[in-house]
């Protein structure tokens, strides 16, 4: 039973790749049909003076794809940074920033999904308020997967679709070294690492990119 949060020894004392290794294998574990019991009570009486994660998860807004239980975290184990297509800004780099400079956190996962609605919606040049503005995030990787998918150039496309969704996120990867020097200097040292994964919707799987 999961009944004791991580403190700031622990933390301290992960490697960044160790941080992924056990995200994965909660990931393992939700798939697998077999996640860690919890004891939440007990997390909230203990994380109420402090926190320690150890990653931070950059991903969407859908709703399939709830962070915590996809990877099967607990209370405590990771922040988590919501947007609709898992691109970076100035708040999610500050964000970012925090999770890592001040609180700690040793890893970096950029989380697409498969069959992502912004992407979708990116891919078919969609305009409606506040949306417009947001799609123009994900516009860079919906250009580079013109150059490197066969087709329709439109969300009809399923193998445009998912090409655009990795490349938005290896492209936010590239953005978030180039526009943080901070979260850049810390992965260059090896206190943290900045990786990118695609969560299947169909299997429930995380795939690595």
């Amino acid at each position: 039973m999961k009944n004791i949060a991580i403190t700031k020894d622990e933390q301290t004392n992960l490697l960044p790749l160790n941080v992924l290794d056990d995200l994965l294998e909660g990931n393992k574990r939700f798939v697998n049909g077999n996640m860690q019991t919890v004891d939440n009570s007990a997390l909230v009486n203990q994380t109420t003076g402090g926190q320690f994660p150890k990653a931070v998860v950059l991903s969407c807004i859908d709703s399939r794809v709830p962070v915590e239980t996809v990877l099967d975290q607990a209370i405590g184990d990771i922040f988590v940074a919501r947007v609709a297509g898992n691109f970076e800004n100035t708040d999610i780099l500050g964000s970012l920033e925090y999770s890592c400079k001040v609180a700690g956190s040793k890893l970096i996962l950029v989380l697409g999904h498969e069959s992502c609605g912004a992407v979708k919606a990116a891919c078919d040049g969609v305009e409606l308020g506040n949306i417009t503005d947001m799609l123009a995030n994900i516009l860079p990787a919906v250009k580079q997967s013109s150059n490197e998918v066969d087709g329709d150039l439109n969300s009809t496309n399923k193998a445009f679709v998912a090409k655009t969704v990795e490349n938005n996120v290896k492209l936010t990867i590239e953005r978030i070294r180039e526009r943080s020097p901070i979260l850049k200097d810390m992965e260059d040292a090896g206190d943290i690492q900045i990786v990118g994964g695609v969560y299947m919707l169909s299997t429930g799987k995380v795939e690595m990119l």
